[in-house]
């Protein structure tokens, strides 16, 4: 990163890693269940909160004078995008929303949990602190959203976030080309092991990674759209998402309309 300094790094699958790694599995065995239980929608919703105006308030940090740099502080990394929609999805449960968070953050974001490229360039510890907060929130949180609230992306959800990340790579690919920038690593590879090592050189990874990721979306989305989980799920009004309902509800399916928690519509 030019103009900005390196301070220091963290170490890959160092003590303090493994222990982010450890909390993650926590977090995800107490919010799965938690969010099953009546009212569960009103903390999930705060939560989002708490993560859109963290999100926010970090790129606001990295536009201070003295902390701008143009290679880092653009809103154009994957990750950028990816918190501002974590909260919304938490916040409102838009069917949109909901399937970025799910595909996204269980896929990309997920990488960089476990080979995160974490460099300390002003305070080590805030800067540690907030990249493993909003990681790990972007990761549990549509865990907690698909399984432990009941949303389903459908293929039409597949299509609007396949398409999604081919606009994104798009966009970080022409403001690199334009300021010299590696955003979302589109332009070169990390400067970390990475995924990315298996899957070619720069730029014939990058049809790899879009060949690779219509797979795993699409697994990702097939269990959700069988006969059985249909049956047991109704849809949302964008055709994005479905979502679970219990034994007693599917019988109301028959006579109209579903009022969802937080009073979207959901037609049977």
């Amino acid at each position: 990163m030019a103009g900005v300094p390196e301070i220091g790094f963290m170490q890959n699958y160092s003590t303090p890693h493994l222990v982010v790694l450890a909390i993650t599995i926590v977090a995800i065995a107490v919010g799965v269940p938690a969010a099953r239980r009546p009212g569960a929608e009103r903390w999930v919703g705060a939560f989002g909160w708490v993560m859109l105006a963290a999100g926010l308030g970090w790129m606001v940090w990295w536009w201070l004078p003295g902390h701008f740099d143009v290679h880092q502080s653009l809103p154009f990394h994957l990750s950028d995008w990816l918190r501002v929609i974590t909260g919304v999805a938490l916040i409102t449960r838009s069917g949109w929303a909901v399937v970025m968070s799910y595909y996204w953050g269980l896929t990309l974001n997920l990488q960089a949990v476990l080979t995160p490229d974490l460099v300390y360039f002003r305070n080590p510890a805030l800067e540690f602190g907030m990249y493993w907060f909003l990681h790990v929130v972007a990761l549990v949180a549509p865990i907690v959203l698909v399984w432990g609230l009941g949303y389903r992306p459908t293929w039409r959800g597949f299509a609007a976030g396949y398409l999604t990340t081919l606009g994104w790579a798009g966009v970080a690919l022409a403001v690199n080309a334009v300021l010299g920038t590696n955003y979302g690593f589109v332009s070169e590879p990390p400067g970390v092991a990475s995924a990315l090592d298996l899957l070619g050189p720069w730029p014939w990874y990058l049809l790899s990674v879009a060949a690779l990721l219509a797979v795993v979306f699409a697994a990702m989305t097939w269990p959700w759209t069988t006969d059985r989980a249909r049956a047991a799920s109704v849809a949302c009004p964008s055709g994005l998402v479905r979502r679970r309902v219990a034994r007693d509800e599917r019988a109301v399916r028959r006579t109209g309309v579903i009022s969802s928690r937080r009073g979207d519509t959901i037609e049977a």
